[in-house]
């Protein structure tokens, strides 16, 4: 009965949250919310790793950043289709994901989370001298293409179309791995990795398959960021990115399905409202950290899950 009240209370929700995301265009400007549903994949992707999993990183817009490189140099210089382009930077994603994790989860906690920093930092040095990255200039005028071969992406609204379909679709596969036999061993490895290795799980080869997905959907969201503002920077790849996905997670509810979608909202209308005070956001946002650290430890989601008894 429990797991029949969750699962329908998660039905709810995803079909919630599907028409709020269909008719939201009608309200807001597109580009904002593809912005903001690029940020909800890229933190659904790294709670995949801290939630479920229980690893920290401090390097996540390693990937998400040079994705976005590798999908605007394809889309530009080698006339890659937007599904192709999208696909480059999302395998050269996953090719970072393995290499960074392989070296980084050898170690836990803070060792961990300061390996994938150091790695992060490295390839973001790596990006200001690069050829192809154009420095602090970017690449930009990005095309965006005709997806398929008979979708225009110029038009706003069927690349609004293409990118909740992309996110849906990454939500989706995303709750399939945390529900399946897969992840009910991630959610052992979080709770007591020693057990887990007790029972005779090879708990390395777990948590390095679950930071090559996580770096893998954190691809697709930089990918799609990519085309939709036909520009890729230094911004998607340097360590600030990083501290922003991790507050997004932490605002949402760290460890629920939903609560990483809530956070990037809320984050990105933020400093949608605050683009006027300039550097000042960084000390609003630093605020709202410490808030939900002391006040608010389960995040919106989680709190409200809490007092409503269930579980999203």
């Amino acid at each position: 009965m429990a797991n029949a009240g969750r699962l329908q209370s998660e039905v709810i929700a995803f079909l919630l949250m599907a028409c709020a995301l269909i008719v939201a265009p009608m309200f807001a400007y597109p580009v904002f919310l593809m912005k903001a549903l690029c940020f909800a994949l890229f933190a659904c992707a790294f709670n995949l790793l801290i939630g479920y999993v229980g690893l920290l990183s401090f390097g996540h817009a390693l990937f998400f950043g040079w994705a976005s490189y590798v999908c605007a140099h394809a889309a530009k210089v080698w006339g890659f289709s937007p599904e192709l382009a999208i696909a480059s930077g999302t395998v050269a994603a996953a090719g970072l994901g393995t290499i960074v994790g392989a070296l980084a989860i050898r170690r836990q906690g803070i060792y961990f989370a300061m390996i994938t920093l150091a790695l992060a930092q490295m390839m973001y040095f790596f990006a200001i001298q690069a050829p192809f990255t154009h420095g602090e200039d970017g690449i930009q005028a990005v095309p965006r293409g005709t997806l398929f071969g008979f979708i225009d992406l110029a038009d706003q609204t069927n690349m609004y179309i293409t990118v909740l379909v992309i996110f849906l679709g990454c939500f989706l596969l995303i709750y399939r791995i945390i529900n399946s036999p897969f992840g009910e061993v991630l959610k052992a490895i979080r709770e007591n990795e020693t057990r887990a290795i007790s029972l005779g799980y090879r708990t390395e080869r777990f948590k390095l398959l679950a930071f090559v997905l996580s770096a893998t959907f954190a691809g697709v969201a930089g990918s799609t960021k990519a085309l939709v503002f036909q520009l890729a920077s230094l911004t998607d790849v340097d360590w600030p990115m990083s501290g922003e996905v991790i507050l997004m997670t932490l605002v949402g509810g760290l460890g629920t399905l939903f609560g990483p979608v809530v956070g990037a909202f809320f984050i990105v209308t933020l400093e949608n409202y605050l683009t006027t005070m300039g550097q000042w956001v960084f000390v609003v946002q630093g605020m709202i950290f410490v808030v939900c650290v002391l006040l608010f430890r389960r995040g919106i989601v989680g709190e409200l899950a809490q007092r409503l008894r269930i579980k999203l």
